[in-house]
């Protein structure tokens, strides 16, 4: 792989091998950073994510008075803080950059705090919604005005009351930014969600002290909380590990072997559409405590079609264009229904990867909310684009492994948001003896 410019060349491997540990899990290192910053005291986190996201968060943290210091070897992260009430208002408005889970997540905290914020964020998260957070906080007490719906977003923080509230739509960011209003509420808050979302600030909370009362698919906090420090190495993200395992099943002659990853239910189901569709793939836990870490294997596949329906979409919304890269690759029909989320993403994610799989010569029908690919056909190079979308750069890049000549990926750099050492790892892999 040779980076020229804004693009970056891919040739085709002929085996892909190797023993890997990756970057902090990015879900778990942003709420660490949050909860970190209300504690009182000193908070120390191992293997930090690199995620761009993550730096933004730490930026933004930084701003309101929390002290944030990085050490880059082992990625070591450590914020002190004085609790809720030590944070101050940022001389400037707070830049998300490219990371909604920033701002959402944020907003749930400033809501609560007595000093107006502004919330903002570049080109590409000021085109996405934002009323589906700014509506609850609004609910506690809170004062939010959005840019027709959209950052960015201005915030009169106060004083909240607590609601128990309904999600219309699975959110793990927006069931976050509630519970974190609720700490500094007035009386109980809970949220509730038609399907089950990403639990990580459910598990972690406990770790900061602050008890959580869960009850199906509730989870309710009480105002008032004080939480305390805690120190965590932060295991491998899974959503990185995804484009990996993909890689491994679809490239000839291929094995690897991913540890120290998350492996959290809510964050692996991925694995089982691919074990689904005939994909050797075996996972070991060594630990689990407050998160479920172990490793993952995979191997080269021959993958058969499957459906994904609108149930299953909540739990695999960030691996859905590198799973449409294994439908591709697969023989049979492979279909997705009811990830319309995917249009308002970093890019319309639907039709991105429907663009760049129908570049390489695959066979692809897009919908509104999701698309179907008809599988069996060899990919070839083509030159794609990756619209400034981490997943989407990430997903096309193994593609190009598994296709017949090179493929040039149009601004291919944007995966430093989420794994700034992909394009490394991937020269690795496919350089291992």
């Amino acid at each position: 792989m040779v980076a020229s410019g804004a693009w970056r060349r891919i040739a085709p491997a002929r085996r892909l091998r190797g023993r890997f540990g990756l970057p902090g899990d990015k879900s778990l290192s942003h709420r660490l950073a949050i909860l970190a910053a209300l504690a009182e005291g000193t908070s120390r986190f191992g293997n930090f994510s690199t995620a761009g996201d993550c730096g933004s968060t730490l930026t933004c943290l930084e701003a309101l008075g929390a002290r944030v210091t990085v050490d880059g070897p082992g990625r070591a992260v450590s914020i002190a803080a004085g609790g809720p009430g030590a944070l101050h208002a940022a001389a400037h408005p707070l830049d998300a950059g490219n990371s909604g889970s920033t701002l959402r997540m944020l907003a749930g905290v400033l809501a609560g705090r007595p000093f107006p914020s502004v919330l903002d964020g570049d080109a590409s998260l000021r085109a996405r919604p934002v009323e589906r957070v700014a509506a609850p906080l609004r609910a506690m007490g809170a004062r939010i005005a959005t840019t027709d719906g959209r950052p960015p977003v201005t915030i009169d923080g106060g004083p909240l009351t607590g609601i128990d509230h309904t999600l219309a739509i699975p959110s793990a960011q927006v069931k976050t930014a509630i519970l974190l209003a609720g700490l500094q509420a007035d009386g109980r808050t809970s949220v509730t969600e038609p399907t089950a979302s990403r639990d990580h600030t459910e598990r972690l909370l406990p770790c900061f002290g602050v008890p959580v009362r869960r009850t199906g698919l509730s989870v309710g906090v009480e105002g008032g909380a004080r939480p305390t420090p805690f120190d965590m190495a932060v295991p491998g993200d899974p959503s990185s590990a995804a484009f990996l395992v993909v890689a491994a099943l679809i490239v000839p002659d291929a094995r690897v072997r991913i540890e120290g990853v998350l492996l959290n239910p809510t964050r692996i189901a991925f694995l089982d559409v691919l074990r689904r569709m005939g994909g050797a793939i075996r996972i070991g836990i060594e630990r689990g405590d407050p998160e479920p870490v172990g490793w993952i294997e995979a191997e080269t596949s021959s993958l058969r079609g499957t459906d994904i329906n609108a149930s299953a979409v909540a739990s695999l919304i960030d691996e859905l264009p590198i799973l449409a890269v294994a439908g591709a690759a697969a023989d049979g029909t492979f279909r997705v229904v009811g990830a319309q989320e995917l249009r308002v993403k970093e890019s319309d994610r639907i039709a991105a990867i429907a663009e760049g799989l129908r570049a390489m010569g695959a066979l692809v029908e897009e919908h509104a909310d999701g698309l179907v690919i008809e599988g069996g056909r060899r990919l070839h190079g083509a030159a794609v684009r990756s619209w400034g979308d981490h997943r989407i750069a990430m997903a096309l890049a193994v593609a190009a492994l598994a296709a017949e000549g090179e493929t040039l990926i149009e601004g291919a750099g944007c995966a430093s948001v989420s794994f700034p050492e992909f394009f490394a790892v991937l020269d690795q892999a496919v350089g291992a003896d």
